[in-house]
């Protein structure tokens, strides 16, 4: 049974328009584990988005840029990145319907800081500044490549997923999550005790993990992230007694997938 993931869309404000798009990576790394990816750019209103999601049966949040601390009731600080209200309105809006009805939804890197402030948690503007003795989080080597370790919960779902308490991860990013989200859980941390990734105490499947599996998807203990999305949204969807929308089901080749999802 093929399942819809539906990618929220990153902005690019330029020009008279601007851009909304989404990085290959991700769309390689969805249809790879056998998901039908569909696109979200911003639907116009909450009625609108929440229609859009009937028609998914799981959510990807991808990685991008930093997150307005309005959002969790800062002002920002001198370490802020750029900031994208347009972004932030409906990748937060987004998050909320989908915890809302149980949707299965994944963050990644930037996902899953708007993961955990759409739950109503904080956020750290600026890793170097505000976390004494941190480790690098912005690697100087290539996407695909592990920078550092991370250490995960035992009982948790992502080390179910990952079938190791221990990961080597890259690392892309100098924001990350402070305050926990009530409901949530942190499940893995860096050596300088950075939350590497959240999960939900209550919500079947609602995981958001700070690096970037998409890049190193061909090391089965981060290309399982994926699997486990896609099989999530295969329950959310028989669930509901959903049926086939998109024609009959491709197979991959598991094989070929990991190969060519590499990052050249």
């Amino acid at each position: 049974m093929s399942v819809v993931i539906g990618i929220a869309c990153a902005h690019e404000a330029s020009g008279s328009t601007g851009r909304w798009h989404v990085d290959g990576a991700y769309i390689r790394a969805v249809t790879g584990a056998g998901g039908v990816p569909v696109l979200i750019p911003p639907a116009g209103d909450s009625k609108r988005l929440e229609a859009v999601l009937d028609r998914v049966d799981g959510l990807l949040l991808p990685g991008g840029i930093d997150v307005d601390p309005y959002l969790y009731g800062e002002e920002p600080l001198p370490g802020l990145g750029k900031v994208d209200p347009e972004w932030d309105a409906l990748d937060v809006a987004a998050a909320r319907a989908a915890l809302a009805r149980g949707l299965p939804v994944l963050g990644i890197c930037r996902g899953a800081q708007v993961l955990n402030v759409a739950a109503g948690g904080t956020l750290y503007q600026d890793i170097p500044a505000q976390v004494p003795h941190a480790l690098q989080h912005w690697q100087n080597r290539p996407g695909w490549a592990a920078s550092h370790s991370v250490s995960v919960v035992p009982d948790s779902l992502l080390a179910g997923i990952a079938g190791r308490r221990r990961l080597r991860v890259n690392s892309f990013h100098h924001q990350a999550v402070k305050d926990v989200a009530a409901g949530f859980r942190a499940v893995a941390h860096g050596a300088d005790g950075v939350v590497e990734a959240i999960e939900s105490l209550v919500h079947p499947y609602a995981l958001g993990v700070q690096w970037h599996p998409e890049r190193m998807a061909h090391e089965p203990h981060h290309w399982r992230l994926f699997l486990s999305l896609i099989e999530a949204a295969r329950a959310w969807r028989a669930a509901r007694g959903g049926r086939e929308i998109f024609g009959e089901e491709r197979v991959f080749d598991a094989e070929f997938s990991l190969r060519d999802i590499k990052e050249n």
